[in-house]
């Protein structure tokens, strides 16, 4: 509950810091050459990514216009050594967190590095893995691994777009110093933690 409260909090202060002081900027696109220089552990190609402006973060996608997919490859500094969470996501009916439907990764009590889909739907959301009637945007192939030579972590999932919503969507990316009973517990509430938030259109 403590983890819950702090996440709460964490999230309530983000909402009014955005509101009051920050407008959405579309993130950089980076050419396919720059993408492609970046080696997966699988050999994964992704033909466009951006480089998001804040917390060192990176996104490699892949639109699929015929189906309305779009496969990602979150990827973030390890935060604390290994201890901490990172989290994309994508809020396709507004501009906030709430709303937000994101892919969280992190390492378990159990010591396996976990990866799944949870949903944003309040200012205090359980962070808990989201069963997928819950979904509002299709996910799969959620998975996470880590780059020890890089100290990245990189999250993978297809997501379903909206039909009849375009391309364009309000994203948020997120990273948090520690976990608290398998939890992801708050984020810093100051400097590039709450600017995180963002346009991307996936067409480009």
């Amino acid at each position: 509950m403590a983890a819950s409260r702090r996440v709460a909090i964490s999230l309530l202060l983000l909402v009014a810091a955005m509101a009051s002081s920050f407008s959405f900027s579309p993130c950089t696109a980076q050419s396919s050459s720059s993408c492609a220089s970046y080696t997966f552990s699988s050999n994964q190609q992704y033909g466009s990514c951006a480089a998001l402006p804040r917390l060192g973060a990176t996104l490699h996608y892949n639109y699929t216009a015929a189906a309305s997919t779009v496969a990602v490859a979150f990827r973030a500094p390890q935060p604390a050594g290994g201890k901490g969470w990172v989290a994309w996501g994508i809020n396709p009916s507004g501009s906030g967190m709430v709303g937000t439907q994101a892919v969280v990764a992190f390492r378990h009590s159990n010591g396996s590095l976990v990866a799944y889909p949870t949903v944003l739907g309040s200012y205090a959301p359980s962070m808990a893995p989201a069963a997928a009637k819950d979904l509002a945007l299709p996910v799969s192939g959620v998975s996470a691994e880590e780059n020890g030579k890089a100290k990245e972590v990189v999250v993978y999932a297809t997501v379903a777009l909206p039909a009849g919503k375009g391309t364009k969507f309000n994203h948020v990316w997120q990273q948090g110093s520690s976990v608290a009973g398998d939890v992801p517990a708050a984020h810093p509430t100051s400097g590039d933690n709450v600017l995180s938030v963002g346009s991307i259109d996936f067409s480009k």
